[in-house]
């Protein structure tokens, strides 16, 4: 039973002190320590009574009590404490002494200006707080008397000697640091202590101006140092010299010292403090503050201190979003301040509220998250992708903002290795079907295409012999030239994905109608991509061996080492320069006429001269399949100014995952053309004479203009004359000589453009692009349905008016005759 009265309450304490970790700090021994319950790391001051005098156990237990009644942001705060017969212990935040900091700094390049300028703020504002409101004197300033925090704070400690400026009531007195320390002396103030006519707080600011000096030039000599400037900062010195001013009638008090560094143009006048200074006070500031706040904050995150960012912006920033309503501002210096994290701390502290950033309806912030992806990514894991962020990030395909629609399209670059079987082949592919075929912004449908191609090595085999093919024909007959490039760029990004039975008899037959194609780039790009295949096919037809070499890949399913950084650095430089520029152009420019979807420069009739972009060079592409497909998305104007009109698909990709909502052959009343395989096989099958060699369709007419000289029928091609507009000449293989490509481009004014005009395909007849509601973005099925009745309704009013009018009126008592 004694024995429990006899415990050590050491042993109960609940801190434990880490070895080897001790240095001198005055009285004190510093050692670093944690809180045994959960880790938590903290600062224990140590005075063993045994090595002490009896003036220093006196000093010691004074500040004992000072630091648990002394309470300010800019004094060192205590946590715990426990005073034994033999030890004192003071717990603190963990901090570091200010002279071990400055030399850690030093060997890392030294410490800036702006980290020195609000450290000497927090010093200053402390010693105010002890001499103007507590009437205390610190008696003690020095270099050891402050400690820095790990976000890089300055507190004032060492309260040893701090006493009342009317002195104890008791009568008792503590010995002055000199007493203690001979060496204390050079930092007395050359006057008397206590001489008339003296503030009580002259001896204070001398000390400052001490510590000022040392901090910039190091450990003071002696006292009349102080008269050399050294590298005091030009800006520090006047104000320096009035605190070690030989008057001590001049020296400012410490309140007046801090408003005069802090006027314009002083050394404490500068965006680190500023943005400090918000920091403690914003939550009493207006949202449209914080708002400006954290704008501002990304431009200057740059110029501030590490460890300032990570503990100190970092958690404000946190705290902002989960409470303040900061909304997508947060975003950016959020995403800055994360570069200084490790892995374990950006898992711990920024995942989460990402996660629930995706959450989020603000479109702010979607696209600010969706733009920002690539600096995030790498640290999200599988499961989270899957469950918490694709089935947000999937609402953004069917958005009605194309900017939306842009970036979505742009993070599957990015998201695409992380997603699961369902997600990415079935969910996504549905995605970009509907996108590919439907969207209104042909730069949109271009960017699918692009990024279907990029992601392609992570399709399983059954997925990619049953989308590619079928996708990239579409996109070969899309009326937007880029969209047309990007599919021949497609087929050749991807040939080792297909198999020789396949090339021969699906892609080149395919390819080669491209060869006719009004713009030049796409010609090129056909060409370079027919000569690719029949490499392969004749390589195999010489070496029949080398089949099973050159078709290794085509139901390969492992990802290419590499390749998720490779292709995402592609794609993110085509879908920005191409999306982004032509959807700012003309937003729905496509609804009626296609020339600006064309040209990709044109502006729509709404669009003011302001918003034009510059046109980029058609042909820049390079003579490698690995070039940016950015460069096909700005194509040549064509001459006379008019566009290529569109088609619209009349059947959906597939039945399972590339299936849409709707057909656009049921909403206008069509007929879909028949279709035994989803994904587009009928394009082989369809009957000769219904495809043009690129010539023009006008008004129902079935006569055909006349070939220029040298251009052939080519039937085991299935290629037909072209139909021409209302010339009434049957074709011909003579005649004048004229141009063949500007043939193919002539446009009939009578019916409007017809781009490789099919009527069984993905790309039907029945409809045209530019009947896809362009101005009714937005609108549901249910919407549309809707609309069509009452416009039926009226007509069907308007001819009944029609009806009853032409009869007249009825006359009472008259009798109806036939």
């Amino acid at each position: 039973m004694w024995s429990f009265f006899a415990r050590d309450p050491v042993k109960d304490f609940a801190y434990e002190i880490l070895p080897d970790t001790h240095e001198s700090s005055g009285l004190w021994t510093l050692h670093r320590g944690k809180r045994k319950t959960n880790g938590e790391p903290v600062s224990l001051f140590v005075y063993e009574v045994a090595l002490g005098t009896d003036q220093q156990t006196q000093l010691a237990k004074a500040a004992f009590k000072r630091m648990k009644t002394l309470r300010h942001p800019n004094i060192l705060a205590y946590v715990d404490g426990l005073e034994t017969e033999k030890c004192l212990y003071l717990v603190t935040e963990q901090v570091t002494p200010l002279a071990v900091h400055l030399k850690a700094q030093a060997e890392k390049g030294g410490s800036g200006e702006l980290e020195v300028s609000w450290g000497l703020h927090q010093i200053v504002k402390a010693l105010s707080f002890l001499v103007n409101d507590c009437h205390l004197l610190h008696n003690n300033l020095g270099m050891w008397a402050v400690f820095v925090d790990r976000a890089g704070e300055w507190k004032l400690g060492a309260l040893d000697h701090v006493a009342s400026e009317t002195g104890d009531p008791s009568g008792a007195t503590l010995p002055p640091p000199k007493a203690v320390y001979p060496d204390m002396e050079k930092y007395d103030p050359p006057e008397t202590p206590g001489s008339s006519g003296t503030e009580k707080w002259a001896g204070e600011v001398w000390r400052l101006g001490c510590l000022i000096w040392e901090v910039f030039n190091g450990p003071l000599p002696r006292a009349a140092s102080l008269r050399t400037i050294g590298k005091v900062p030009k800006l520090l010195v006047p104000h320096y010299c009035e605190l070690v001013g030989a008057n001590p009638r001049a020296r400012p008090n410490p309140a007046r010292f801090l408003q005069n560094c802090r006027a314009a143009g002083g050394f404490l006048s500068n965006s680190f403090v500023e943005s400090n200074l918000f920091l403690e006070e914003i939550q009493i500031k207006e949202q449209a503050e914080k708002q400006q706040f954290f704008q501002d904050l990304s431009e200057n995150l740059d110029s501030f201190p590490e460890d300032f960012c990570k503990h100190k912006v970092l958690p404000q920033l946190l705290t902002a979003f989960e409470f303040g309503n900061a909304g997508a501002v947060v975003l950016t210096p959020l995403f800055k301040v994360g570069k200084f994290l490790s892995t374990e701390e950006y898992q711990q502290k920024i995942i989460p509220v990402i996660v629930k950033m995706f959450s989020s309806t603000d479109r702010a912030m979607r696209i600010r998250l969706l733009q920002q992806m690539e600096q995030f990514i790498q640290y999200l894991n599988e499961a989270a992708v899957n469950s918490q962020i694709f089935p947000h990030v999937v609402h953004g395909f069917t958005d009605t903002n194309p900017a939306i629609r842009e970036q979505t399209v742009k993070s599957m670059l990015l998201l695409a290795p992380k997603l699961n079987e369902a997600n990415l082949n079935q969910e996504l592919m549905r995605h970009f079907a509907r996108l590919q075929a439907r969207d209104e912004q042909g730069p949109i449908r271009c960017n699918t295409t692009v990024c279907l191609g990029k992601i392609a090595p992570y399709l399983n085999p059954a997925t990619r012999q049953r989308v590619l093919i079928s996708a990239f024909s579409r996109a070969t007959k899309d009326p937007f030239p880029a969209s047309r490039s990007a599919g021949v760029l497609g087929f050749a990004a991807t040939n080792s994905y297909y198999s020789l039975a396949e090339s021969a008899a699906r892609i080149l037959p395919m390819l080669c109608t491209l060869t006719v194609d009004p713009e030049k780039n796409v010609r090129e790009q056909a060409f370079k991509t027919i000569k690719s295949f029949l490499t392969k096919l004749e390589t195999v037809s010489e070496d029949p061996t080398m089949l099973v070499e050159l078709e290794k890949d085509v139901t390969s399913s492992a990802h290419p080492a590499g390749v998720s950084s490779s292709w995402a650095g592609w794609a993110v430089t085509g879908v920005s320069s191409l999306t982004s520029k032509l959807i700012r152009t003309a937003p729905g420019a496509e609804g009626g006429a296609a020339a600006p979807e064309n040209s990709g420069l044109t502006p729509g009739p709404a669009s003011t001269p302001d918003a034009t972009p510059e046109p980029e060079k058609a042909n820049a592409a390079s003579d490698d399949w690995s070039t940016d497909w950015s460069g096909t998305a700005a194509s040549k104007k064509k001459p006379g100014g008019s566009g290529v009109s569109s088609k619209k698909p009349g059947s959906d990709w597939s039945g399972s995952a590339w299936d849409a909502d709707d057909s656009w052959s049921n909403d206008r009343g069509a007929q879909s053309p028949p279709a035994e395989d989803a994904w587009g096989d009928d394009w082989g099958a369809e009957p000769a004479g219904d495809q043009p060699a690129g010539g023009e369709e006008a008004g129902g007419s079935g006569q055909t203009a006349p070939l220029p000289a040298g251009v052939r029928l080519a039937s085991e091609y299935d290629w037909d004359t072209g139909r021409g507009g209302g010339t009434g000449a049957a074709p011909t293989r003579g005649g004048g000589q004229s141009d063949l490509f500007a043939s193919v481009s002539q446009r009939s004014a009578a019916a409007g453009d017809v781009w490789g005009s099919e009527t069984v395909g993905e790309w039907g007849a029945e409809e045209s692009w530019e009947s896809v509601d362009g101005g009714q973005a937005g609108l549901s099925k249910a919407e549309l349905s809707k609309k069509r009745r009452e416009e039926r309704k009226k007509e069907l009013e308007a001819k009944r008016a029609e009806r009853k009018a032409a009869k007249g009126p009825l006359k009472l008592g008259a009798r109806k005759l036939d």
